[in-house]
Parts: C-alpha cells; structure tokens; sequence
C-alpha cells in the first residue's frame, strides 16, 4: 500500500497563503513612482503624522512593559482561577472590535464617562488628545506583550531561580537577574508584535482621540484622509507606515539574536 502523500499539498497551500500576505505588499510598492514619493513625503501631513505614530507606539511600547512585564511574571508562576480570569481579560482586546475600545474608552475617560467628572475637577481632559491616542494603543498592544511575555515566563525552568536562592540571591535578584535575562528574547518578540499593533492602530484611535491634523493624526488616520483626496498619496502613506513597522520588527527581532550570541561567548 503506497503511504499518502499529503505533504505536498499541504505546502502548496502554504505557499498560496503566503502569496496571499506577500503580494498585497508587492502591488503596494510597484503602484507608485519616484515622482509619487517625493511628493508624499513633502506633504503636510507626512512628517506631524509619522513624527507622532513613533513616538507614541514607542510610548506605548514602553508603559505595555514596564506594567506588562510583572502581571506577565505572575500570570506564568500562578495557578490559580483568578490567574485564568485574569488572563482572558487581558486577551479581551484582542478579539475585541477597535471600535468597541475607542467607544469603551470614551464612556471611561470622556466629560460623562465613569471618570470623566473626577477628572475635569483636576482640569484634565483626555479625549481628542495625545495622551488619547497613547491610551488607545496601549489598551489594543499590550495584550500582545502580556501574552508573548508570560509564554517566555513559562519556559523557566524553576530549579534554576531554585539555585539561585540557594546561592543567597533573594526573590528579587532571582528574577531580575535570573529569570528576565532568560526570557529576554520572548519579551522582545512581545515587544515587537505589540509595537507594530500600536503603530497600525486606527479605529479606536479615531473615535477616542480624533483625526486633528498635527495633534492626533496618526499614519493610520492620515493614510484615510488621503484617501479621500489622493488615492497616490494614501500609497505613499501607505508605504511608508509598512517600511516603519518592517524596521521596528527588524530591529526588536535582533534581540533575541544578540542574546543568544553573548551565551554561546560567554559558554
């Protein structure tokens, strides 16, 4: 009986699905012209809206991190109901619509919303602000980051904190210079994924911080408002949001490497 051969089939529609990915991005690049860019980068909207896309996505980055990272530690070390509620909550914004959180956050942080009172007595006002479009992409990015970095958690193995607090190391040295230097390269996979998430963000940003040209226009919102006038200039836009993202995951994926790199020097 000769044995089946699925295989061959199976790649072949691996390949059709990476053709499905890849030459999308092609068409993108081949639909413009030298003549096209120069033009789309001068115009008045390129530069404020990339200028702030990166910063805050980086900021975002940074607050999805530095907050992430010990409720990532915990969620991996805890076996408990409460770490599995946890868990789906923080995923929630996952499969959430991008809508559904810009309107979420407008009833949270807008004049009427559950905080929006307390708030303006301080004279603080969040909505249609800088600080709106960093909160939208910190709620849609950093469950990205919580999931990769508590998978990295997971793989620990717990003898190794288990010597070190036999050698004297407390619980806190242990982890900082044990268990995160171990799991670097799946927190920068988070980072990554959670960055390139923050810098496409687009329709929680618009209903909660706006489309104002020069304070909440992201790539995103500035790729749509040239759409609607110059489908040219929505690809430049386009193109250049696409080679930004490619560089962030470039680099941030070097990390992973550069560790490993300095183990293998170091054994």
């Amino acid at each position: 009986m000769k044995p089946t051969r699925t295989l061959p089939v199976g790649l072949l529609f691996g390949w059709v699905l990476l053709g499905v990915l890849v030459v999308p991005f092609v068409a993108l690049t081949v639909s413009t012209s030298p003549e096209s860019v120069r033009s789309g980068i001068t115009n008045e909207m390129f530069a404020p809206a990339l200028r702030l896309s990166l910063w805050t996505s980086f900021v975002s980055v940074v607050l999805a991190a530095i907050g992430g990272t010990p409720l990532a530690w915990w969620l991996a070390t805890t076996r408990s109901r409460a770490a599995h509620t946890v868990s789906l909550l923080v995923q929630l914004p996952i499969v959430m619509p991008p809508a559904v959180v810009g309107i979420a956050l407008l009833e949270t942080f807008g004049r009427q919303g559950v905080l929006g009172p307390a708030l303006s007595l301080f004279g603080v006002s969040i909505p249609f602000t800088a600080t709106a479009v960093v909160l939208a992409q910190v709620v849609v990015a950093a469950p990205f980051y919580v999931q990769a970095a508590s998978n990295a958690f997971r793989e620990i193995d717990p003898e190794t904190l288990r010597v070190a607090r036999t050698l004297g190391a407390t619980s806190r040295i242990a982890w900082s210079r044990v268990a995160l230097p171990i799991a670097l390269p799946g927190l920068a996979v988070g980072a990554s994924l959670a960055w390139a998430r923050a810098l496409g963000e687009f329709g929680a940003t618009l209903l909660f911080a706006g489309n104002l040209t020069g304070r909440t226009q992201t790539m995103p919102l500035a790729i749509l408002s040239a759409l609607e006038a110059d489908i040219g200039l929505a690809v430049v836009f386009s193109l250049a949001l696409a080679l930004s993202a490619l560089l962030v995951l470039g680099a941030l994926q070097l990390v992973p490497v550069a560790v490993s790199r300095r183990r293998s020097q170091r054994s």
